[in-house]
């Protein structure tokens, strides 16, 4: 398998500024950039909550496509695959913040919790004391259950990003958010699956092996190792190996209710995307849990990677109103209640 090097860039080393300066200007109703954070063009009401998220680039349109209405207030860009440091997330606390409390919200890496940390502690040194932080985890491949809060934040995540904005969107309190956070983030389980590797766009060297066509089911968003399959898996026995999986570490029973993500890595069809989906749903069915909810669609990539994630969460009424709040951000959409 050859991995693509070659990238349509002009100085590696610029490409994340010179793609935030981009994408800003391409959907400049929604998003403005300021002072290396990307922010709403329209803030919220005053006294509202903000909600922040710092990340490393490379996953787009995670984070920047979900900053906007009944979304994030600010996303807080890092390097390639790298947190950005505590003093560009305090900007971001800064920034984001409406007389309502900031909540702040970070993958479960180790790099992101300690930069978010050092960020809180800087602010509470300023007198800014209104901060919550929630860490995020969903991905079961990466700790088992009795170290649940030691999983990587993976595909998942998507499911947090939209009840929360839309809680903090409509006025709830900053406790509240970070129940609601927690509440998502409890229900929430991703597994994935790639093919072969990617290329760092600044270094050029791939994040794995890129001789080994097999599928890896548990890769990781930065390109960790999963467990390989045989080279003969189909889609049906991939989708159901996956979703049985998800099914069981989530404890989920007949008659339950989830959402439903795939994520697109970054290079797979609109056709295998499909054909994994209704293998994914077709085991659902043979559950007997009912898919209230469901995506398809890129929402957090590693560059192009030939993969994707599954996502599952167990919704209750409560959730599923959140879930269909209207939102407005560049990367995702939603127009209202179903």
């Amino acid at each position: 398998m050859n991995v693509r090097t070659r990238r349509f860039l002009n100085r590696p080393e610029e490409a994340v500024q010179e793609m935030l300066e981009g994408y800003a200007a391409a959907h400049s109703d929604i998003i403005r950039l300021s002072g290396g954070l990307v922010v709403r063009a329209t803030p919220k009401p005053e006294g509202r909550v903000g909600v922040v998220i710092g990340n490393g680039s490379g996953h787009e349109p995670a984070m920047i496509g979900w900053v906007g209405e009944g979304l994030f207030d600010v996303n807080v860009p890092g390097p390639i695959f790298s947190s950005p440091g505590p003093g560009a997330i305090l900007q971001g606390i800064r920034a984001a913040d409406r007389g309502g409390g900031v909540l702040l919200l970070v993958s479960s890496h180790a790099g992101d919790i300690m930069n978010a940390d050092l960020a809180i502690a800087e602010a509470e040194d300023e007198g800014v004391d209104d901060v919550e932080m929630v860490v995020l985890y969903d991905d079961v491949a990466s700790a088992p259950r009795d170290r649940i809060d030691q999983r990587r934040g993976g595909a998942g995540l998507f499911f947090v990003w939209k009840t929360v904005g839309a809680a903090a969107e409509s006025g709830a309190s900053l406790q509240t958010c970070a129940r609601i956070a927690r509440k998502t983030r409890d229900r929430a389980r991703s597994l994935s699956a790639a093919v072969g590797t990617v290329a760092h766009p600044v270094s050029g060297q791939p994040l794995g092996d890129p001789t080994d066509n097999t599928v890896a089911v548990g890769m990781g968003v930065h390109g960790e190792p999963g467990t390989r399959l045989g080279e003969d898996a189909r889609a049906d026995e991939i989708s159901e190996l996956m979703i049985d999986r998800l099914v069981g570490d989530a404890d989920l029973s007949p008659g339950d209710r989830v959402g439903l993500l795939l994520n697109n890595g970054g290079s797979l069809t609109l056709m295998e995307l499909s054909v994994l989906y209704r293998g994914a749903r077709a085991t659902l069915e043979k559950h007997g849990i009912d898919v209230a909810r469901s995506w398809i669609g890129p929402y957090a990539t590693t560059l192009d990677m030939a993969g994707f994630a599954f996502a599952i969460c167990h919704v209750d009424d409560e959730l599923l109103g959140l879930y269909d709040a209207p939102a407005r951000g560049a990367g995702f959409t939603m127009p209202g209640p179903r």
